[in-house]
Parts: C-alpha cells; structure tokens; sequence
C-alpha cells in the first residue's frame, strides 16, 4: 500500500478542511473578520467538491467517508464558536437550542458507537441540506442579521441528528451516505 492510493482527490478535498480550520481560529481570534469569512468560505466549498470528486472520479473509500464525516465534524462544530466569536448577538438567543444540537450530536455518536462499534454520522439529505444552511449562515452573519436563520439552522440539525439516531437504532450499521430514513442502505462488506 502506497501513499498515492490514499492521497486521492477527494481525500485531499476533505483532509484540507482540517488542516487550515487552525486558520480559521487565527482569523476569529483576531477578529480579522474580513480575512475570515473569505477564508472560510474557500475551506467550505471543499466540503461540496470532495463528495462530487469521489462520484465523478470514482475515487469512493470507506477511508473518504471517514475522512469526510470528521472533517466535517471539526469544521461545523467549529462553526458554533466561531459564531460566538464573531457573531454572539445572533447566537445568543438561540442558546437553548443550540445546547440542544449539541447534546443530540453526542447522543447520535453515542448511539451509533454503540449499536455500530463505532461513532458515526450520517449524510442524509436533512444532515446536508442543514450543513449548507450553516455554512451560508456562518458568511452572511457578517452581512445581516442571522438570529432567526441561525434558529432554523439549529432545528434542522436537530431534526438530522434525530434521523440518524433512529436510523442506528432500527438499522444498526449502515451506509453513511444514505439518503433518508426511508432509503437506508446497507453498510459494504468489508474486505
């Protein structure tokens, strides 16, 4: 095995989400708002190619999903701070729920380590349509006022995480990229 078939494009797409979110921080810390929402915009996208490169390139591994479910992990959570950072008038009174996003977050990678061996997170379309919705949110907060859109954000996220959960609760181990509840997918064989 050789670097290169794990250095696929995709992969790379995904890994980049989490090597430059530290600029990110640099950026928020600083309150270099400008600087910011470009860079964050730029990290983004790679969240939208990487999955097109792996179905186009037919470059698709359990290895990507993996990659991709935690960098997108790292980047959205990290979305909440810097949110607080840059933007805490509009994430303010949306505390309550956004303790409630967290606390389904960890219930769902507590629910699917334990019914699948391992924390998982899915991509429905709910997880992505709600994905999306974050990262707009996250660069018109320093455009408009996102008060109730970051509510909205919120509770569709939620309602992800409740999908999923049911999803690992009926289903056990699936595929992570199946499409809803109602489309699941079996998880590939291993080999």
């Amino acid at each position: 095995m050789t670097i290169s078939r794990y250095a696929t494009v995709p992969n790379v797409l995904s890994a980049s989400r989490i090597v430059f979110l530290p600029l990110l921080y640099v950026f928020a810390l600083g309150k270099m708002e400008l600087a910011f929402v470009i860079a964050y915009a730029l990290i983004g996208i790679t969240d939208l190619f990487d999955g097109y490169a792996a179905r186009r390139l037919n470059q698709c591994s359990e290895l990507g999903k993996v990659l991709d479910s935690w960098a997108d992990l790292a980047y959205y959570a990290s979305s909440a701070f810097f949110m607080a950072r840059l933007h805490m008038n509009y994430l303010r009174p949306n505390m309550v729920f956004l303790w409630v996003f967290f606390g389904l977050l960890a219930l769902s990678l507590v629910v699917s380590a334990i019914r699948c061996g391992k924390p998982m997170l899915m991509h429905t379309w709910v997880a992505k349509t709600a994905a999306a919705m974050v990262y707009l949110g996250v660069i018109l907060s320093t455009f408009v006022d996102t008060t109730v859109f970051v509510a909205v954000i919120l509770a569709v996220y939620s309602l992800a995480f409740i999908e999923a959960i049911l999803i690992f609760l009926t289903h056990g181990e699936v595929d992570p990229d199946s499409p809803s509840i109602f489309q699941v997918r079996p998880a590939r064989a291993k080999g």
